[in-house]
């Protein structure tokens, strides 16, 4: 892919955002569990940076995807994993469908805001028993009057103690699982609304997640995206987007914290020379920045398809695996390097093997993606296929 000056310039800003306004209160917000993220959102979307491939009449930018993903690389480098993921979720886990099926009034009343970073958005689909398999959630939306009635539960939802508005996933009629699906927004301050105390996770500690709970939540018909019984399919459509927006923020990470780690061996002496003066940890060196110098390249390449109209669901799923499982293998390998100091809580390494973990299992487990691959290509024995 062949960046322009245009993307320089986006790189730049974003890059510039995280050194003076994320890095420097990382720690802090990873100490409290949670950040100011209206602050921080609003100063985001007066950068334009919540919008980027968001229609321009409703305050987007109008780009096309590969710039978001440049953004996305970018917020890679921050300390933490946790204050990206907040920020990837409103941009593309739960406002890609309300762009680009929601009703004029809906997304003048909720993507506008949301792209001025005026509103926080958080996408509720998980639920206990149905994380990666989407088609087993159980939460109901039925119609009363001019009103859908929610009933059931979420979880693992990430934004939501501090969100403005949740995309919600709910059967909507007692079709086939794959056709009785809608997305519904619904305001967080809805009468029904309870949450569970923030969940305590291994990593991403300063996003609040938490499971909700909608008991008889009424909303209005109009809050429907779309079309009813066309919920599962947006879902999946916003999976190719989240896929390629976590791998190229993963890039970024891990490439953060590779050329931190090699800085510290250059310092660090052992045995009378920099311990990265020994062969076994400059060459490893080299083939962690080869893994992800070749991720990066899978991503950009279904970036490159996606623009084009073309279906990345193969591609997106490989650069999901492979993202998800480097990331494990780039904050083990670095890890080791730091030493003691690599199992000290605030390592930079340390923050990636807690935060880098949930790249395999959110956004679809990498099981979910072997078998995607699986089916898509000619691995299977063709009586196995369905």
């Amino acid at each position: 892919m062949k960046f322009t000056a245009e993307h320089d310039a986006l790189r730049r800003t974003t890059r510039q955002f995280v050194e003076n306004e994320l890095n420097p209160f990382i720690p802090e917000w990873e100490e409290a569990g949670r950040f100011p993220i209206h602050d921080v959102f609003k100063k985001m979307g007066n950068l334009g940076l919540l919008g980027i491939c968001k229609p321009e009449e409703n305050g987007g930018l109008g780009l096309d995807y590969s710039y978001n993903l440049v953004v996305a690389e970018e917020l890679g480098r921050a300390a933490c994993g946790g204050v990206p993921l907040a920020i990837g979720v409103q941009t593309d886990m739960a406002t890609p469908a309300l762009a680009r099926f929601g009703s004029k009034e809906l997304r003048d009343e909720f993507l506008n805001p949301a792209i001025r970073g005026e509103y926080v958005a958080s996408i509720a689909v998980s639920e206990v028993h149905a994380g990666s398999d989407v088609a087993a959630i159980k939460t109901t939306a039925k119609k009363d009057g001019d009103d859908y009635v929610i009933n059931g539960s979420k979880m693992w939802i990430t934004n939501s103690l501090q969100a403005d508005f949740f995309c919600l996933l709910a059967n909507t009629s007692d079709d086939k699982p794959h056709v009785n699906k809608s997305m519904i927004i619904v305001p967080a301050k809805t009468a029904g609304i309870s949450f569970s105390e923030p969940l305590n996770k291994l990593g991403m500690r300063s996003t609040t997640t938490a499971q909700v709970y909608f008991d008889n939540v009424r909303v209005p018909q109009r809050n429907l995206v779309g079309v009813e019984g066309m919920g599962f399919m947006m879902q999946m459509m916003q999976f190719q987007e989240e896929r390629m927006w976590a791998c190229i923020n993963a890039v970024g990470g891990m490439e953060k914290v590779i050329q931190q780690t090699i800085d510290y061996t250059r310092e660090r002496t052992t045995f009378g020379q920099p311990l990265i003066h020994n062969q076994y940890v400059h060459f490893r060196f080299a083939e962690l920045m080869t893994e992800v110098a070749a991720l990066k390249a899978l991503t950009l390449q279904a970036c490159e398809q996606h623009i084009a109209g073309e279906d990345v669901t193969l591609m997106a799923s490989m650069a999901k695996l492979k993202a998800g499982r480097l990331s494990r293998e780039v904050a083990d390998s670095c890890l080791q390097y730091w030493g003691g100091n690599g199992f000290m809580w605030d390592n930079p390494a340390s923050q990636l093997f807690r935060d880098g973990r949930l790249g395999s299992i959110g956004g679809g487990a990498d099981e979910i993606m072997l078998g995607i691959i699986c089916k898509l290509t000619d691995i299977l024995p063709k009586k196995q296929k369905k």
